[in-house]
């Protein structure tokens, strides 16, 4: 950023700052998914399931996708060996989805390249700032209805 005339900086705009940051973030984050195998939709659908079986509407619920685009994120991670659908034996309407031993390996792998990427953004900031940042994060107003991600 160049000093004005006077040597001061222009005022920063604290979203155009934010979506600067971001999109340097997303970069390498969407670089080291890739380097594990992985997009962005795809780590986070395994995420979810490292804890467990889950229906299929609650990971949609979760993840905040219509159905429909979580049948597609399924349909990759099944025909990679990463994730299965089963028959929930108390409801045979309702599916269940969870992670495979693949899955596991696969996330593992993408957990450590994340933890790299992190590790450079952050390098700055001791555990109680990365605190303080994740409180505020958790303040901003980003709802997903209004949010259209295109990976």
């Amino acid at each position: 950023m160049t000093a004005d005339q006077d040597g001061s900086h222009p005022p920063q705009r604290l979203g155009l700052l934010l979506a600067w940051h971001g999109s340097v973030t997303q970069a390498r984050m969407k670089k080291a998914l890739s380097a594990a195998g992985l997009t962005p939709r795809h780590a986070m659908t395994l995420m979810h399931l490292e804890d467990g079986p889950i229906s299929q509407r609650a990971l949609a619920e979760r993840l905040e996708v219509d159905p429909s685009v979580l049948v597609g994120i399924l349909n990759d991670l099944e025909g990679d060996g990463l994730a299965e659908r089963r028959r929930d034996p108390a409801d045979r309407r309702r599916h269940n989805v969870a992670i495979t031993v693949a899955g596991s390996t696969a996330l593992g792998k993408t957990n450590a390249a994340l933890d790299e990427v992190e590790q450079g953004l952050f390098a700055g900031l001791s555990a109680g700032d990365q605190d303080v940042l994740r409180a505020l994060l958790a303040r901003i107003d980003t709802r997903a209805d209004e949010f259209d991600c295109q990976e």
